[in-house]
């Protein structure tokens, strides 16, 4: 920590690390040191126009700056241990994109690193920071919805071809770990999870259906069972021409919520409040969709979201607790991905 902020660095620098830096870029108490990237030339292209930042192609010269306090980890994602264990080791607390890492039993290795060398470990699921993803949250903990019923989340999104050809590692179980929903349905899956509560169990089918010379899924539909009692059901795609927003509905006894994106579509209780119509005027009636969330276009989300966890973060490192998103947090929509995995595999029924 120096002059009061907290000193980031970057390893990986590809498409998502410019959202990383221009998230670390807007908070008052955070700066950024450095970027690390394997490839050649590509860190010092990235730090080109940011005054100051360090540049490294070594990852174990990027670890020995001691201006580092915190490491984002932004590579694909089935190559997130090995680099965050190094960190770790390192002495520096570690932020990782979704997924965290491929499997559970790679998180739980990055869980064990994390207690035993004494550093903060978490992830980046920036839609539980939304205001109107924290709405719903505390709705439900107060119990206006009543019983919970029907819980489901939809992530219909469009990617080219070219967008899976242009990168070598798309599309792969070993590096991407999944499609459709462990890359782009991830943070639906999370926010549903988070809202409703622990999954019980699924059933599932998957299959790759627009897109060729990738391994995994374009296409998928898993039927959930909540810990509560509550039903689910999560469609996942990268083949629905044009591609439409991440959509969320929470349906109970006494009411429903849908939303969409970063926007609320209905918010409907049968014991209604002036506190709802409040919400209503401010986050549903003639307010326009905030951002794309990229349906389309993977690089049309917001850097706000991730400015947010960031901001956790920080707090959570400055007061000695723990964050919003700890890896423990992270691990359960990877559990419950892989289990969907596993459902369309054997054609059963999986208990989580």
């Amino acid at each position: 920590m120096k002059n009061g902020k907290y000193g980031f660095g970057i390893i990986g620098l590809g498409m998502i690390s410019s959202f990383h830096a221009k998230a670390i870029g807007c908070l008052d108490d955070a700066w950024l040191v450095a970027g690390f990237d394997m490839v050649p030339g590509r860190a010092a292209a990235f730090c080109k126009d940011k005054e100051g930042v360090v540049p490294y192609d070594d990852l174990d010269e990027f670890l020995k700056n001691p201006d580092i306090d915190i490491v984002t980890v932004t590579t694909p994602s089935g190559a997130h241990m090995d680099v965050a264990l190094k960190a770790m080791e390192a002495g520096k607390n570690v932020i990782v994109e979704k997924p965290m890492e491929v499997t559970v039993e790679r998180i739980d290795r990055l869980i064990e690193c994390a207690r035993k060398n004494k550093v903060m470990l978490s992830g980046v699921f920036q839609s539980r920071f939304n205001e109107v993803s924290r709405l719903v949250k505390k709705a439900i903990d107060e119990g206006r919805f009543g019983k919970l019923t029907l819980c489901d989340a939809q992530v219909k999104w469009f990617r080219s071809q070219e967008y899976y050809d242009s990168v070598g590692w798309r599309g792969t179980w070993k590096l991407d770990g999944g499609g459709a929903l462990m890359n782009q349905g991830i943070h639906a899956v999370d926010l549903l999870q988070w809202l409703c509560g622990p999954v019980k169990s699924v059933m599932a089918f998957a299959d790759t259906l627009g897109h060729e010379r990738i391994e995994v899924e374009d296409t998928a539909a898993a039927v959930l069972k909540f810990d509560n009692g509550a039903i689910g059901v999560i469609e996942g795609s990268t083949a629905v021409y044009p591609g439409f927003l991440k959509k969320l509905e929470i349906c109970g006894t006494r009411g429903t919520a849908v939303i969409e994106e970063e926007s609320l579509k209905l918010w409907k209780f049968i014991d209604e409040t002036e506190e709802d119509a409040e919400i209503c005027r401010k986050y549903v009636d003639g307010v326009e969709q905030r951002g794309g969330g990229g349906a389309s276009d993977p690089a049309s989300i917001s850097f706000t979201g991730h400015a947010r966890c960031f901001a956790d973060v920080i707090r959570a490192l400055s007061t000695g607790t723990e964050p919003e998103v700890t890896a423990q947090e992270a691990r359960k929509s990877v559990e419950i991905i892989t289990s969907i995995y596993k459902s369309a595999a054997t054609g059963l029924l999986v208990a989580l």
